[in-house]
């Protein structure tokens, strides 16, 4: 782990894989230390703010002291359960590019637990991990000029879910009704790091 300055109120540790983020995260979240306002993970950081200048220097202190939890202790950890209608457009070319057919698929898409490694690109969005590596499946050449909400997708390791019609470069496998994003709701994204996913085919 890196611990750098990032502006006079904020930390930024830089770590290896998104498991360490999911790892970090979990930890100085569990641990409340004083001062910390907001935890940004990314893919490959975690941004910690504090309430003030002051608290930076006992920050890294505390930081310093701490080791991120071990990702497969999380595995009981809050599971969501996403119908899915598998529609995509993509569907078939995802199949071609995996060497699987459309079934198996849906199957290594739905058999595996995913979990939630950091939210961005849209407020709802959140990046999944830890599904079926056989998935792995670069963006699209191309991007679309419109996504429609509830769509999920594939790009590299990730699989996510649109929640708002947007442009963007996924695999698109099918789509679902449940919303991400709701302002009503609190925390208004469904979906929050650490979160386990779990798939379930629907009927359309």
């Amino acid at each position: 782990m890196k611990l750098l300055n990032y502006g006079d109120r904020a930390l930024l540790l830089e770590v290896a894989d998104t498991d360490e983020v999911i790892g970090w995260t979990t930890a100085i979240r569990d641990a409340a230390l004083p001062g910390v306002v907001d935890l940004v993970p990314g893919a490959r950081t975690v941004l910690v703010i504090g309430d003030a200048p002051q608290v930076i220097p006992r920050l890294q202190k505390d930081l310093k002291a701490l080791s991120p939890t071990e990702t497969t202790t999380l595995d009981d950890g809050p599971v969501v359960e996403v119908p899915v209608v598998y529609d995509g457009p993509d569907l078939d070319d995802i199949a071609r590019l995996t060497g699987l057919d459309t079934d198996e698929v849906i199957e290594a898409h739905t058999g595996t637990a995913w979990r939630v490694a950091f939210g961005g690109f849209a407020p709802g969005f959140a990046y999944l991990i830890g599904g079926d590596a056989r998935l792995e499946v670069p963006r699209r050449d191309t991007s679309r000029t419109k996504v429609p909400a509830g769509a999920v997708g594939l790009a590299g390791e990730f699989s996510g879910i649109y929640p708002r019609s947007s442009p963007g470069g996924w695999q698109l496998l099918g789509h679902t009704d449940l919303p991400m994003w709701d302002v009503d709701r609190d925390p208004p994204a469904l979906l929050q790091p650490g979160t386990r996913v779990q798939f379930r085919r629907a009927e359309s």
